[in-house]
């Protein structure tokens, strides 16, 4: 398994944001979100996203954010040809 790679760029008691890279077919390994969270990407692509209901294809387009309540647990792909990037922000309070 090829790991994707993420940096915090911020962490202080609201928020957290981390940009996440992945390569074609690398994956953040399975984890559980414990906030409120909004993702940002960087770039159009696609995910295979994993949980344990199955797995879906999500289509991406560079800047069009949506998010997601805490709770959720997944493992997310890069189901692209090339790079795939996005921007997530954690909320904290």
């Amino acid at each position: 398994m090829t790991q994707s790679t993420a940096i915090v760029q911020i962490d202080n008691p609201r928020v957290v944001v981390t940009e996440s890279r992945f390569a074609p077919g690398a994956e953040t390994g399975w984890h559980r979100h414990e906030y409120d969270y909004v993702v940002v990407p960087l770039m159009d692509g696609k995910l295979l996203v994993k949980n344990k209901d199955g797995e879906s294809v999500s289509e991406l387009s560079a800047g069009k954010a949506y998010f997601r309540k805490a709770g959720v647990e997944h493992n997310v792909i890069n189901a692209s040809a090339g790079e795939f990037a996005f921007v997530e922000i954690q909320i904290k309070s």
